[in-house]
């Protein structure tokens, strides 16, 4: 018997044990995912409709709940999560609202004599693998669409947040989903792999790092599957000419270091014109040391240590590679009186005389950290913004929707925003290029991903 144990950021105590899964308990939650599925898939889409919004409200009623459990397991603000719970009630109520027409079968065409349409068919059993950072918001994006496809699912969350796993799994309980169509468990690295190579999984939903990516691409090669993962990020943003500048600041400082830095698809290489550079620099500086780096159960924080002490001391190695590499560290970390080397608690950074050959510009650094770069033209700035292996999302701010257009054409990410960054809208395909990933969730089109298309050929007159 093994015990998965979830550390809190908050104060280094246990706050969460849970015995993992044995092999008998694998077994049977496969079992009965495969046996539920062929049931559930027969259930019109209507009714499954109902059954997840009521999940909705049966999460939406557990919301207090949920967003304190959320800050100590992972440390956001207590401030700021439940808005995690409000973000994962949008996405889910979207999926299911627009279920019917994604799903409907697809009339290809009158021809004389014939019946002819395509039909999207589930998939079978969803393995859905969940990363810590966004634990709901992430898990939703696949585990709703799968549900409402006709699909049944398994979830595994990451270590640091099993209880998410526990709430979706204790919400659809409530909602009267039939037993065995959502499972969550709770596994080791070596029995994930076991599952993705089980041939009663059909799917599988990865959120994590790129090398986390590569293993589930490796334990899935032998079978014909299909395998949907986001990745990391490194992402981009360029303050145009002609950008608002008080916006972009107070914009891109939040896409920056809001949750601690730690999301895939936060800013972290900014771009900047000449012209705005220096008042650019200052207002950042400006607004990141009004910073209150504290415990996230302090309503009065706005930001919380990264999850776990050993990332904190990653984090500060890149920033002392970057600034041994030439770059200028703005921040005082002395400033922030609850920074402190061994503990998670780490103050917010800033990066300027940065260039391509630093860490900062190059690597994901998952915390609250930024490089700021001076740019001359549009030219230099999709040329910088594409010299990354990643490609998540990017993003501009300018007053020139035309000029964002043509720009957002060459530059190579999943999604393109104008004066905006780090959201997602469910009613966009969240999709990334190059070591962001491949595959796609949400929108119309992420049902796809989750079906396969049946074409019917019916000859109707002999």
């Amino acid at each position: 018997m093994t015990i998965q144990r979830t550390i809190s950021p908050v104060d280094g105590s246990v706050y969460v044990e849970r015995t993992l899964a044995s092999p008998v308990q694998i077994e049977a939650a496969l079992e009965s995912a495969r046996l539920a599925q062929r049931a559930w898939r027969a259930v019109p889409i209507s009714e499954r409709a109902a059954i997840l919004g009521r999940f909705c409200d049966a999460f939406e009623s557990h919301g207090e709940a949920i967003a304190e459990e959320l800050s100590w397991q992972m440390g956001r603000p207590i401030r700021y999560s439940p808005s995690e719970v409000r973000g994962t009630l949008e996405r889910a109520r979207h999926m299911i609202a627009i279920a019917p027409a994604a799903l409907a079968d697809i009339d290809v065409g009158p021809k004389s004599g014939f019946t002819r349409f395509l039909r999207r068919e589930p998939l079978g059993v969803v393995f859905t693998v969940a990363a810590w950072n966004y634990p709901y918001l992430i898990a939703v994006n696949s585990v709703v669409p799968a549900l409402m496809a006709g699909n049944a699912v398994v979830l595994k969350h990451s270590a640091q947040t099993p209880l998410c796993a526990e709430r979706f799994e204790e919400c659809l309980r409530e909602a009267g989903l039939p037993e065995g169509a959502f499972q969550a468990l709770h596994l080791s690295h070596a029995d994930t792999e076991r599952v993705i190579r089980d041939p009663r999984v059909d799917f599988v939903a990865f959120t994590g790092s790129v090398a986390g990516g590569h293993a589930v691409q490796r334990a899935a090669a032998d079978r014909f599957i299909g395998t949907g993962l986001e990745l990391g990020g490194c992402d981009p943003a360029y303050v145009r000419h002609d950008a608002n500048l008080a916006h972009a600041i107070e914009n891109l400082v939040d896409g920056a270091y809001f949750n601690s830095g730690q999301s895939c698809c936060g800013i972290q290489r900014v771009y900047v014109h000449e012209r705005l550079y220096d008042q650019f620099v200052d207002g950042w500086v400006d607004l990141t040391r009004k910073y209150v780096l504290g415990s996230p159960v302090d309503p009065g924080t706005t930001l919380g240590p990264v999850v776990r002490t050993a990332a904190a001391d990653e984090i500060r190695r890149q920033i002392a590679a970057s600034v041994a590499a030439g770059a200028r560290a703005v921040i005082d970390e002395k400033a922030f009186a609850a920074s402190q080397s061994g503990t998670p608690y780490l103050a917010p950074q800033v990066l300027l005389g940065v260039d391509h050959s630093m860490p900062v510009m190059r690597e994901e650094i998952f915390g609250p950290v930024a490089g700021i770069m001076k740019v001359g033209s549009d030219e230099e700035a999709i040329r910088l913004m594409n010299d990354s292996a990643f490609g998540l999302t990017a993003a501009i701010w300018t007053s020139d929707e035309e000029a964002a257009l043509s720009i957002g054409d060459e530059v190579q990410t999943g999604t393109w925003f104008m004066n905006r960054c780090d959201y997602l809208d469910p009613a966009l395909a969240w999709v990334g290029v190059k070591d962001s990933g491949r595959g796609c969730t949400l929108s119309a089109i992420g049902y796809e991903h989750l079906t396969r298309p049946k074409s019917f050929h019916l000859r109707v007159k002999i």
